[in-house]
């Protein structure tokens, strides 16, 4: 069931009905179109997408599907199908190349695998166009669409005899014609032409006495005269009959055709089915291709499951421009059902429900659908849509009126297999009244069982969302900094109507803004500000977590690189043991054969004293000069830089956390606490756990630029793994922020990247000028731009090395 009976007009679908009548070749295909309705049956519906996509595969594969003359015949075979008419000379030849395009049709799916295209293959099989009425028609049409000499024997003859006879009436007009010419009573330039069927001669109306005959027409001047000499009346009267003759038997051939393709008529108009939706899916899959549609998954449940769906006609729209659609992720199930969503005014929270309507209307139409590979369609036996004013003077209805009594439908009708759609739901009355009519309302509906997605900007229904099992919110994303739509819809949180922000933005006067946040009370306002505050920080964790995913992803790959090295440094290390022992073996070897040796000459000179002391020596320098140990200089590790020191600690003082390595800065002092801050983390230490340290041990431990420490290595690997190529600075004084650039350039120029992303905000501009006039000082620095503004504009400094 649908509702209202406007329903196609407020979601679109006409216009996408126009497109698909524009795409089809014929009326064949028109008439599909028209005919196309929204299905509540499951297997139907899974058969018509099914096709499309089939016929979109055809097109995609490039394959030689007929794509020309497909034309409507089924007003001949109706004429034909009556006993005594006859079909035309044009009618047949437009009867011969449909059906030749027909037989292609069927040729093709012939030649294809059983099951390359099993629907349209099947049905193609039930299609008979018998080859004896192809050749009927073609031995008596032409390719040209005329009627062949060949036709029958006696319109052969006549053909004949009717040539002849145009041959020698013309040169008789040709012998005529010059003597008219030599006499001078035509010009040189005048040629024979033809008046109500007759050959005639064109001359001046000074000499139409010279010349015997009959005058059959005059010019507009009345200058000349066409005159058929009396010499070819004769043969003129006999070209005449024998046309005449042409005529009665072209009509009785025609008629003899047109009852042997009588009793096919049925098949025929069959086949002219066939071809009707082979236009009409041709064109639904073309429209498929323009919008980039595929057919998804489809289940006979409740559920939506899209993965990057996109506004069919803003999509052809924005294709045309150049634009590209910000797509939509949603999921809608059985415990998270129906979707509220909430944010500011023209921010996409209506495209959004039209695009939610308009695909699912279309899919179970039969159409492909636009969206991302992953998605899943689900099934609703019912569409409800409260979209637009229906107020009407003739039926006393204001739009609020027309509201509730839609709502009163959706409420007697809806059931599980529903799918609503309501746009600003509560809207149209006094908001307080329409709020709890509007909570009412939704609470019945959710009992239901029934599937939908709600607009408002009511914030009890976000409150109701949070707290209620089928219900869950949902935002279109807005840039709270810089007060613009990011039209991206996010489920699972409330979004801010920004009403405030933008009316200041626009120019309100302070003190009117500042007057109606009086006026509205501090829980509304500050329930408003936090919304404002949760996007502002999603947005900064997003940018945080892409951020880490960078870190993570240099972490794996020096992982990587370190396993690497050591199994290397492993190996390495066995070939030097394997050599040295192979060494020392063969230097032990060495060393055998010298002390035999040394025996042996004791021995033979019978310890001769100079001898032996000769022999001990020699083999004493052996030892010296084999076995002699080389010099390893190890690097002396560098000392940390750590003085203590004395006195009590205030905010300001630099400290150190007994038993740890961390130093950092007290903030503030409260009674035994202390606030302090390590780097960019902020902690509640007790003070008797603290060690107050010097100023030199605090800026040796963080790297403040133009302190010297100690020296040491530097770690590439940790350097990388802890650097971040954006630099948020904002709030931060001169100085401080330049001594931040300082240390962010080195490390980003040591490390070789070649873009960066300093944020500073926009303010008055002051930080941003003096940050830039810094780096201007580096060499390295190849140019500097805004960001782009949905990513922070003149807040952010994009800075490109060279």
């Amino acid at each position: 069931m649908l509702y209202p009976n406007t329903l196609e007009q407020k979601l679109g679908f006409d216009k996408l009905r126009e497109r698909l009548k524009e795409l089809c070749i014929s009326s064949l295909g028109q008439n599909y179109v028209e005919k196309i309705r929204f299905s509540e049956n499951f297997g139907m519906v899974e058969k018509l997408v099914s096709q499309t996509a089939e016929m979109q595969r055809i097109l995609e594969l490039g394959e030689n599907f007929p794509s020309q003359n497909y034309i409507d015949a089924t007003p001949y075979l109706k004429r034909a199908s009556i006993e005594g008419m006859l079909l035309t000379q044009p009618e047949f030849s437009d009867l011969k190349v449909s059906l030749l395009t027909i037989r292609l049709c069927l040729r093709f799916f012939e030649s294809q695998e059983a099951d390359a295209f099993p629907i349209l293959g099947e049905y193609a099989k039930t299609i008979k166009v018998e080859k004896a009425v192809t050749d009927a028609i073609d031995r008596i049409i032409d390719d040209r669409g005329q009627i062949r000499d060949s036709a029958s024997p006696e319109l052969s003859r006549i053909r004949k005899k009717l040539i002849s006879e145009q041959a020698g009436i013309r040169k008789k007009l040709d012998t005529i014609l010059k003597s008219a010419r030599s006499n001078g009573w035509i010009g040189d330039d005048v040629s024979l032409t033809v008046r109500n069927g007759r050959m005639v001669i064109p001359v001046a109306a000074e000499h139409k006495r010279k010349l015997r005959g009959f005058i059959h027409d005059e010019s507009a001047t009345g200058q000349t005269v066409f005159i058929e000499p009396t010499d070819v009346f004769e043969s003129n009267n006999e070209i005449r009959e024998l046309e005449y003759e042409e005529r009665r038997e072209i009509n009785r051939i025609l008629l003899e055709l047109t009852a042997y393709i009588r009793p096919f008529v049925p098949d025929l108009q069959k086949a002219y089915g066939f071809l009707g939706l082979m236009d009409f899916l041709r064109a639904k899959a073309r429209l498929a291709g323009e919008m980039g549609a595929i057919n998804p998954p489809f289940e006979n449940r409740q559920f939506i499951d899209w993965r990057e769906a996109r506004h069919p006609l803003l999509h052809l729209s924005f294709q045309k421009q150049g634009k590209k659609v910000i797509p939509l992720n949603i999921e809608l199930q059985e415990k998270q059902r129906i979707l509220i969503v909430s944010g500011p005014n023209a921010g996409g929270k209506s495209v959004a429900l039209k695009t939610v309507g308009l695909i699912q209307y279309m899919f179970q139409c039969g159409l492909l659908v636009p969206m991302q590979e992953g998605s899943s369609m689900g099934f609703f036996q019912n569409i409800f849509i409260d979209i637009g004013d229906e107020q009407s003077l003739e039926n006393d209805l204001s739009t609020y009126s027309s509201h509730l009594t839609n709502m009163r439908h959706f409420l007697s009708m809806a059931n599980k297999r529903t799918l609503f759609l309501i746009d600003e739901f509560g809207t149209g009355t006094e908001p307080g009244l329409g709020g709890a009519i509007a909570e009412a309302i939704l609470e019945n509906l959710t009992k239901s069982g029934a599937f939908g997605m709600i607009n408002t900007h009511y914030t009890n229904l976000k409150v109701l969302a949070d707290k209620t099992e089928g219900l869950v919110n949902g935002a279109m994303r807005f840039d709270g900094e810089h007060l613009e739509p990011l039209y991206q819809l996010e489920i699972g949180r409330p979004g801010s109507s920004f009403a405030f922000e933008i009316a200041s933005k626009i120019g309100l006067p302070k003190a009117v803004v500042a007057r109606a946040k009086e006026k509205l009370g501090t829980q509304q306002v500050n329930f408003e500000k936090l919304l404002k505050e949760l996007d502002i920080e999603r947005r900064v964790f997003a940018e945080k977590n892409i951020e880490i995913g960078i870190k993570e992803r240099k972490l794996a790959k020096q992982l990587a690189d370190y396993t690497a090295l050591k199994e290397k440094l492993d190996n390495n290390e066995k070939k030097i043991v394997n050599e040295a022992k192979q060494k020392a073996k063969n230097l032990l070897a060495d060393a055998n054969q010298l002390i035999e040796n040394t025996i042996r000459e004791i021995k033979e000179n019978k310890a001769e004293k100079e001898k032996t002391k000769t022999v001990r020596t020699t083999l004493e320098n052996f030892g010296k000069n084999n076995l002699k140990l080389a010099e390893v200089t190890e690097p002396q590790p560098a000392e940390d830089v750590y003085e203590p020191e004395g006195g009590e600690i205030t905010a300001g003082s630099y400290v150190r956390i007994s038993g740890q390595t961390a130093i950092g800065e007290v903030l503030s002092v409260k009674g035994k606490d202390a606030e302090i801050r390590i780097g960019d983390l902020k902690s509640t230490v007790k003070l008797n756990r603290l060690e107050k340290v010097s100023r030199k041990t605090y800026r040796a431990a963080t790297g403040e630029k133009g302190v010297k420490t100690a020296a040491r290595g530097v770690d590439m690997n940790e350097r990388m793994l802890n650097f971040s190529f954006n630099l948020d600075m904002r709030g931060k004084r001169g100085e401080e922020a330049l001594g931040m650039v300082d240390q962010f350039m080195d490390n980003a120029i040591m490390l070789g990247y070649d873009e960066l992303r300093i944020v500073h905000g926009k303010g008055d501009g002051i930080l941003r000028t003096l940050v830039r006039n810094h780096l201007r000082g580096y060499k390295q620095v190849a140019g500097m731009y805004d960001e782009h503004a949905d990513r922070g504009g003149a807040g952010v400094t994009i800075v490109k090395l060279k």
